[in-house]
């Protein structure tokens, strides 16, 4: 099975110039707590409700700052095409929970997340990778 076959495809994308509000209350409203940043369909990084909350609200950052002064860059990606078990294993050992997916030409098409994985994918490596994954 390919990461494609699982990935969720529709996505909220935070820009580069989207405020921290703007952002913060998209994931409200959205009960969700990842976003890729994209400029256009090229990504430039991720952000996370605790990003919003470390590295934006602990340092005082006003509503409208620009997001993009707040993302993780360089973030760990999957390809569409790339195999289940080999993104698991990595998602684990990274032990990372959500990943922006891109195509072969380095577009996000999609994020696949542990919990897509947990729902729509019954085997017994997602368990273990929710295993590494959780782990101190």
């Amino acid at each position: 099975m390919k990461i494609r076959d699982v990935m969720s495809k529709d996505v909220q994308v935070a820009r580069p110039g989207d405020t921290v509000q703007e952002v913060a209350s998209r994931m409200a409203a959205g009960d969700f707590g990842f976003m890729p940043v994209a400029d256009g369909d090229t990504l430039i990084g991720t952000i996370t409700d605790r990003d919003l909350t470390v590295r934006a609200l602990a340092q005082g950052a006003a509503a409208g700052a620009p997001v993009v002064e707040y993302i993780t860059r360089n973030p760990h990606t999957a390809n569409a095409d790339d195999d289940l078990k080999t993104v698991l294993d990595s998602m684990g050992a990274k032990q990372i929970r959500r990943l922006p997916v891109l195509d072969k030409d380095s577009r996000l098409v999609g994020v696949v997340s542990l919990g897509d994985l947990s729902t729509r994918v019954k085997e017994k490596y997602t368990g273990e990778a929710l295993e590494d994954i959780s782990r101190a």
